[in-house]
């Protein structure tokens, strides 16, 4: 096989003015406006230029030197980013849905929030015609496909291609990997605590020396990975968690104590479910389970839209990911619980009248809300101290007298008014 030929290219360097004309005629076309044009920036440098905002959807960035660029906000939907040199660069908040950032560099870049939903990172090489060789191989000044020490805290990164990707100490933190493609990535000493790697595809994946405490691993493949030195504490997989539905009837017991409130304790019995893994339940959606006590239970991914859970004992369970919309917790006991990610919609989560003028508020104390969605839900006297609430959405909420003192709020919208 002959050797490949290497050419190395040179990018034109543009000015601030010149790339915000570029980008005007760009937003024009994306508007159906007059004098559009599409934003063709392959090969051109813009490094440390400002960005932020801009629409570029489908522009072609191919090969692009975008180093230390400031883009908070940019949309860059399907654009071509084969080649990019990102590195140093603010992507935070980013909409980047199905770009194309194959063999891009992302090395130390900021993409804390951003959107990559079906993103394709997998490794790739520049390549030209050439009559000698067949194709000789472009060098740029980066190297192709790399994500090394790039922060993607609480990024989307769902059904994303990183198959091949070198990621060493890469902060993925909170971010969501469903169904995303980690073949033979190389992540070791990456962080990856918190994240939502459910379906993914680790097969042969290096995370030796990473941190996954507290990560969701559910129906993901992990054939032939290493997870030497890894931190797994906490790791939720599909081996059972704490007490099995297994090795007590849950399915009966819960519809004895719907039964027992539903008849005011004349038919069925209360149960108790501390420490259980009650995931096999799949749902339990409209079930009237006031009072029940589920301390430390695992409820991960149940569908209980419209459960009664009026002052529920909660503390220290798992409702990540769960759909507990117009779920009524009124009065609910929810002190260090996980709910990261999950659908709290229109939920009742305001305090529980309990006769005269004693009222019980939701507590929610030190519990994890990372990514929930909390819009128009009624959080009135709700007790959220110490909890982590970072990008969670309380857009609509009510929020009279609610406690927030000490939360972590990273990204967190439509709190503005009360914090």
């Amino acid at each position: 096989m002959p050797v490949i030929a290497s050419h190395t290219l040179v990018s034109r360097q543009l000015s601030q003015a010149e790339l915000n004309a570029i980008c005007a005629k760009h937003d024009r076309l994306w508007s159906s406006k007059p004098g559009g044009a599409r934003a063709v920036l392959a090969w051109m440098d813009i490094s440390g230029l400002d960005l932020r905002g801009k629409n570029l959807c489908d522009a072609d960035l191919t090969g692009t030197m975008m180093r230390d660029c400031r883009m908070q906000g940019v949309k860059l939907d399907h654009a071509s980013l084969f080649g990019a040199d990102l590195q140093g660069a603010d992507l935070s908040d980013a909409s980047m849905r199905r770009a194309d950032l194959r063999g891009a560099c992302l090395r130390n870049a900021n993409l804390t929030g951003a959107d990559l939903f079906e993103a394709d990172l997998r490794e790739g090489t520049m390549a030209a015609a050439d009559r000698k060789f067949g194709y000789r191989r472009l060098e740029t000044k980066s190297q192709p496909g790399e994500v090394q020490g790039a922060i993607l805290a609480g990024a989307n990164l769902e059904r994303t291609r990183l198959s091949g990707v070198m990621a060493m100490r890469a902060d993925f933190t909170d971010a969501v990997l469903k169904d995303a493609k980690l073949i033979r990535a190389n992540l070791k000493q990456a962080s990856m605590k918190g994240a939502n790697l459910s379906g993914a595809d680790l097969s042969g994946a290096d995370l030796a020396g990473a941190d996954l405490q507290d990560a969701v691993l559910v129906g993901a493949k992990t054939q032939s990975w290493n997870v030497m030195d890894a931190n797994m504490t906490g790791v939720l997989t599909d081996e059972p968690a704490g007490k099995t539905a297994g090795a007590k009837p849950y399915q009966a017991m819960i519809q004895d104590h719907a039964r027992w409130c539903e008849t005011g304790g004349k038919a069925g019995s209360p149960s108790v479910f501390d420490g259980a893994d009650l995931r096999k339940l799949e749902s339990i959606r409209g079930f009237n389970l006031t009072a029940l006590s589920a301390k430390g239970a695992v409820f991960y991914g149940l569908d209980m839209e419209g459960v009664q859970l009026q002052g529920a004992h909660l503390d220290g369970a798992d409702l990540r990911n769960c759909n507990l919309r117009r779920a009524d917790l009124r009065g609910a006991k929810l002190k260090g619980a996980k709910l990261s990610g999950s659908d709290l919609r229109d939920a009742q989560m305001g305090p529980l009248l309990l006769g005269g003028d004693r009222v019980l508020p939701c507590d929610m104390t030190g519990a994890i809300l990372k990514n929930a969605d909390l819009a128009r839900a009624d959080l009135r006297h709700a007790l959220l101290v110490g909890a982590d609430i970072s990008r969670a959405n309380f857009t609509g909420a009510a929020l009279r007298q609610i406690n927030v003192g000490g939360v972590i709020r990273i990204g967190t919208r439509g709190l503005d008014e009360v914090i």
